[in-house]
């Protein structure tokens, strides 16, 4: 039985490795004994532990937490411009193993590679166009590591197509079904798998390349590899 489980957490850590370049996975839960790093609005910055975290819906409301110097903050969404929080668990080395090949030539400058190469989920707080109005939302950003020209964001309500996997282990499957994204400074919009064909060419029109290569059948899978061609066109 143990070898076994060793085969499959074997198997499990190369399918990672050969998915490195792939999005990270959303995160929901976060380590209180780890330190969080948060920068306001106003550009102060605080260091402490989190204590809590509300959600309302899958977006989060409010965070608790304790600094160094023991004074607890609460937070909203809009008293914080970023920040990175430590993943609990074996949510975190899967963080890890995402990152440890990156698209360097791709990295947002602004981004501490540090933090996120140590498994750290990086959320913003960005344009969100909702139907006709924009509105500023905290959303995790899912490509941190090649998002220079193209940003993916995890969408809280996103369903995901049926997996198939052996001992809790997912071989094949479980794909996120949408994400919010956006160009460089351009609001963020809703983005389904089931409209992928129908947006491509109003998304991507701009890079002859992308259009070329896969406009005849463009896939939701290869939405990053679509990016990574797309940041390439632009420079």
């Amino acid at each position: 039985m143990i070898k076994k489980q060793t085969i499959l957490l074997m198997f499990f850590l190369t399918c990672c490795a050969i998915n490195a370049q792939e999005l990270v996975a959303p995160s929901y839960g976060f380590s209180h004994s780890e330190t969080a790093y948060i920068t306001l609005a106003d550009g102060t910055e605080i260091n402490g532990t989190i204590k809590d975290i509300d959600r309302d819906e899958g977006l989060i409301e409010f965070i608790k937490l304790q600094d160094g110097a023991g004074k607890k903050h609460k937070l909203k969404p809009e008293d914080i411009k970023f920040m990175y929080l430590p993943p609990s668990g074996l949510d975190n080395l899967g963080k890890k193993l995402n990152f440890a090949s990156d698209f360097k030539k791709w990295n947002n400058e602004k981004l501490n590679q540090t933090y996120l190469n140590d498994g750290y989920a990086y959320f913003e707080t960005t344009d969100v166009k909702i139907k006709k109005k924009n509105t500023k939302l905290l959303m995790q950003l899912l490509n941190p590591s090649f998002s220079k020209e193209f940003r993916i964001y995890c969408d809280p309500y996103a369903k995901k197509t049926a997996s198939l996997g052996v001992g809790g282990v997912k071989f094949v499957g479980g794909d996120i079904k949408s994400f919010y994204v956006a160009k460089k400074d351009e609001p963020a919009f809703l983005l389904k798998k089931k409209d992928y064909k129908k947006e491509f060419l109003p998304l991507w029109k701009s890079c002859e390349k992308l259009i070329t290569e896969s406009a005849a059948d463009p896939k939701w899978t290869d939405l990053t590899k679509h990016v990574i061609t797309y940041s390439e066109c632009v420079q």
